[in-house]
């Protein structure tokens, strides 16, 4: 997979998709799987920027299979493990290393990022993570206010009665 099979996925090429893509070939890397099929690897990402596309299309972690948890924190940090192993690596980005003049166009700074942007800016060190149980399918229970169906792991019971968390919180 190349990048322009990412800039297809995400829509657009943006220095974001590029340091998303650098970052999860350089984890991939330290695996013996290239891809999770189903939940064989685990990716915990930091922001919720256009990178984390590639990791999604890369890597095969995605919100729906469960393997893929969001860490609100606004880091360029990835930490992907492996449930066969243990096996975990923490990834980053330090763009101090960036030329000033590649920055201001986005254009060059991901034509710089693809070029350069691997050896001077990611960085992988090996860690151990502490992984979230499987994905378990849930039963749906309908919302007493709003009719919509939710996982039953998520409803709030206020007078015997199901509710979703948005009609709970206005009902309170």
């Amino acid at each position: 997979m190349e990048y322009e099979d990412i800039i297809a996925f995400h829509g657009h090429s943006c220095p974001g998709l590029a340091i998303g893509y650098l970052m999860t070939k350089a984890a991939l890397a330290s695996f013996s799987e290239r891809r999770s099929e189903d939940e064989e690897l685990v990716a915990i990402v930091e922001n919720n920027a256009c990178g984390v596309d590639a990791l999604q299309y890369l890597s095969g972690c995605t919100f729906g299979k469960g393997n893929l948890v969001f860490r609100d924190y606004g880091k360029h940090v990835y930490t992907i493990c492996s449930r066969k192993t243990g096996k975990g690596v923490r990834v980053s980005f330090d763009g101090s290393q960036v030329p000033q003049e590649v920055i201001r166009d986005r254009q060059s700074f991901v034509a710089w990022l693809l070029r350069e942007g691997l050896a001077k800016c990611v960085s992988v060190r090996s860690v151990s993570a502490d992984l979230p149980e499987r994905a378990q399918i849930q039963k749906s229970v309908w919302c007493s206010q709003c009719g919509e169906g939710v996982m039953e792991s998520r409803v709030r019971e206020i007078s015997g009665k199901p509710f979703c968390i948005p009609c709970a919180e206005k009902l309170r």
